[in-house]
């Protein structure tokens, strides 16, 4: 059922857009600072949405590590260009995919894993994740029983638009998610271009 919500590309990018899979609904959350945040924030940005789960935030929903080493600091390297604005917003889960309120372990463990952390960048927060994971395609919903939607990474265009969803749990798929990153990002700049 998840290869419904999973676009099928390949590593050469054969198509030229990716799916879209629809409106994410408007959401709000709470971040590391205790600043409350809503999506409209984020509107003509790239967005990636994942949780960490607070029992274990290097592997339990997703792989930090690989995340930081593969998005995180290939976003932070190209933070001063206009056109690559695009932000990661991670939430702090219990193992059932609750939000967990304290966010001091997981901002702690992001700020000694990454280097040149930013904040504005690499969003922590809390705040009803499964609201935002609730989305329905083909009569399934990323929150049904057995999908483990504590694994996924959902990828959000300019417009608030899910055009990506993939497993953060699995390296691969991680390279795969800053491919379509980039995919995605080639779609403005010929848009721009024109």
């Amino acid at each position: 059922m998840l290869l419904v919500f999973i676009g099928t590309r390949s590593c050469e990018h054969k198509f030229e857009v990716l799916d879209d899979f629809g409106v994410v609904p408007a959401f709000e959350f709470t971040d590391a600072s205790g600043v409350k945040r809503s999506s409209k924030e984020f509107e003509g940005e790239l967005v990636l949405i994942n949780t960490l789960q607070s029992s274990c935030p290097d592997s339990c929903s997703v792989l930090m590590w690989h995340l930081n080493q593969t998005i995180y600091q290939h976003v932070w390297k190209n933070k001063t260009k206009k056109t690559k604005k695009i932000r990661m917003i991670s939430f702090l889960i219990d193992d059932q995919g609750n939000p967990v309120e304290d966010l001091s372990v997981i901002n702690d463990a992001v700020r000694d894993l990454a280097e040149n952390y930013d904040p504005s960048i690499w969003i922590l927060a809390t705040g009803d994740v499964k609201s935002i994971y609730n989305l329905k395609n083909n009569g399934v919903t990323l929150t049904n029983e057995g999908l483990k939607f504590q694994e996924l990474m959902l990828l959000l265009d300019k417009q608030s638009h899910l055009r990506m969803v993939l497993s953060g749990n699995v390296e691969g798929q991680i390279r795969r998610m800053k491919q379509s990153m980039a995919l995605l990002q080639k779609q403005y700049d010929k848009q721009a271009a024109k």
